[in-house]
């Protein structure tokens, strides 16, 4: 299915498929399985993913069957579907490719669609209470969209994915508002005067409430590190409060907040993988996402700042560069897929930095390179695209075995 089906990670604008006639008449076919259990929707440029895993933890140790749907995977496909943390199991993974292959690939769907549908299907099978499920792409178009959620998130909006979604903030941000659903309220993580109109607009159309999670103040406290997580803690309690659930109170929010980890078993979050030099890794890629790590990064002490880097096509690398320290010592490749920055590309466009750059044939040989390189009292982070984590946590978990 990896490679017959068009998979949007890997091969880029070539495999995205917009619009939801080919989910809807799945979703037909699989008997609307979404139907069977209580959703809710989660978009937004950054922190999307950290926030779905925060509201599943919340609604795990508050003792609902919960089922969790987020994209893409770092090590194993089955991450991306999973029911109080554990993932769909292989045989159930075959068994839904084996029912249904030849709808597959006679209706011409995408990988991204079928594993929605899988996903869904399994958590009816599971007879789940709630489904978290994380847009893959912007929101009015992603396959996600047949949901009728309970409740719809929208964490933040940044230029990302312009060439899908639009060039501009107010246009990004009228794509992801397309979740929103009648009479359903709708959290927004953070307010921007040039989106607020948008969500403003949308909700009043839709008779939906809209709610700023920035406008309350809680002092909750999670196990995913980094001062960026702030804004999803916020978005996340914000969220849960709007179900107003039995048995979830500030006991239940703040244990299911410090759990997100054990609960979810999710990765690639300001990962600590070594203490002393320590090394970690993030799945930040864009601007906005690099920008709260640098951020985070000068609350922090250390001798010098290592980075294991490397970027997707469409990126602009001499800006995601320029946010980092002057002194840095960066170790650039490609991740290996095919929308991969090229390595000669990236030694043009950083032709004329002033940083201390080395290139490398390959993630993995930038990153033994770092780790032989780094002392005691440096840091060592790796980032710049979920493929590079990915990469580099493979390579860890090799070491483990």
């Amino acid at each position: 299915m990896f490679s017959r089906l068009p998979f949007y990670q890997r091969k880029g604008a070539a495999a995205y498929r917009p619009g939801l006639d080919s989910m809807n008449s799945l979703d037909l076919h699989l008997g609307h399985p979404h139907k069977s259990y209580k959703t809710i929707h989660i978009a937004g440029t950054n922190g999307k993913g950290s926030t779905s895993h925060m509201i599943a933890s919340i609604l795990q140790t508050a003792g609902y069957k919960t089922g969790l749907y987020t994209s893409p995977h770092l090590l194993d496909f089955r991450e991306r579907i999973k029911i109080n943390g554990e993932m769909i199991p292989e045989n159930e993974v075959t068994l839904f490719i084996d029912s249904h292959k030849n709808y597959f690939e006679t209706q011409k769907l995408s990988f991204f669609e079928m594993t929605v549908g899988m996903a869904f299907s399994y958590f009816k099978k599971e007879d789940v209470d709630f489904a978290v499920i994380e847009v893959g792409l912007g929101g009015r178009l992603d396959a996600t969209n047949i949901i009728m959620p309970i409740l719809s998130v929208i964490t933040n909006i940044g230029l990302d994915h312009t060439q899908f979604l639009g060039t501009t903030r107010p246009q990004i941000a009228a794509e992801k508002a397309g979740i929103i659903k009648n009479g359903i309220t709708v959290v927004v993580g953070k307010k921007d005067p040039l989106t607020d109109p948008i969500f403003q607009e949308k909700t009043l159309k839709h008779c939906a409430s809209l709610i700023y999670a920035e406008d309350t103040s809680f002092d909750y406290k999670s196990d995913l590190k980094g001062a960026y997580q702030k804004e999803n803690i916020k978005t996340a309690t914000v969220a849960i409060k709007q179900l107003s659930l039995n048995g979830i109170n500030k006991e239940i929010i703040q244990k299911g907040l410090k759990s997100v980890i054990t609960n979810t078993n999710l990765l690639g979050r300001w990962q600590l993988i070594y203490k002393q030099p320590r090394v970690i890794f993030d799945v930040g890629h864009n601007k906005e996402g690099l920008y709260y790590i640098c951020k985070h990064l000068r609350t922090l002490k250390y001798k010098n700042l290592h980075l294991v880097m490397g970027f997707v096509i469409g990126r602009d690398v001499k800006e995601l560069i320029s946010l980092f320290p002057s002194k840095s010592k960066f170790y650039l490749s490609a991740p290996d897929l095919d929308r991969a920055f090229p390595i000669e590309n990236l030694k043009l466009n950083l032709s004329d930095s002033t940083f201390d750059i080395n290139y490398f044939e390959s993630i993995p040989i930038a990153y033994k390179k770092a780790l032989n390189t780094i002392t005691k009292n440096d840091l060592l982070l790796v980032c710049g695209s979920t493929f590079v984590v990915a990469e580099v946590l493979a390579l860890e978990k090799k070491k483990n075995e």
